[in-house]
């Protein structure tokens, strides 16, 4: 499903990493919309299958971005490939652990979690896994209170922080469109 994203990654070990982890996400991820209102995201994330699309965008805006030496120059391989890994894994419990009506407004704390929870399995340090959930954990940017008002995240403070909510929040806009083939890899 993620082939294309996935070669983006340039070393190994991360690579096999991010593979591990989405074989490791629940099934509705692969299946749901990024939106269960459509309110939030572009037309091509609505419906079967959405979810995904959302997340290939996003990859693909991290990917462009870090290939241009005018932003990519700015970071090393290493962080590169982490965040785009974390693109990669930023809404896989968007409707929780077991599946949900709804999208849980902690989900960027929730993956976080499963990330650290299932350590083991990667083949990556524990200064890339602290990196990788860094990143993860504010990927909401200014969107930091639940639907109560209480304050449950953290907003970007860090560069890197700041790239994965940017390129979360281009694939969330309605005025950029990608287009997709059935299988959903983005044509172009």
């Amino acid at each position: 499903m993620f082939e294309v994203e996935l070669n983006y990654i340039k070393d190994i070990e991360i690579r096999e990493s991010a593979k591990k982890m989405i074989e490791l996400l629940p099934k509705y991820f692969f299946e749901v919309p990024a939106s269960s209102t459509g309110k939030y995201h572009p037309e091509y994330a609505t419906g079967k299958g959405g979810l995904v699309r959302h997340t290939k965008a996003a990859v693909r805006f991290a990917h462009e971005l870090l290939e241009n030496p005018a932003i990519g120059d700015k970071y090393s391989s290493r962080e590169k490939d982490l965040m785009i890994m974390g693109l990669m894994l930023h809404d896989g419990l968007k409707l929780g652990l077991k599946e949900e009506k709804y999208t849980r407004f902690d989900h960027p704390i929730l993956i976080c979690d499963y990330i650290k929870d299932n350590k083991s399995e990667l083949l990556l340090k524990e200064k890339d896994i602290n990196f990788l959930t860094d990143c993860i954990k504010t990927h909401m940017g200014i969107w930091t209170t639940d639907y109560n008002g209480n304050e449950v995240l953290e907003k970007p403070k860090t560069k890197y922080q700041n790239f994965v909510h940017m390129c979360d929040y281009l694939a969330s806009r309605k005025c950029i469109i990608f287009q997709f083939d059935k299988d959903n890899n983005i044509i172009g």
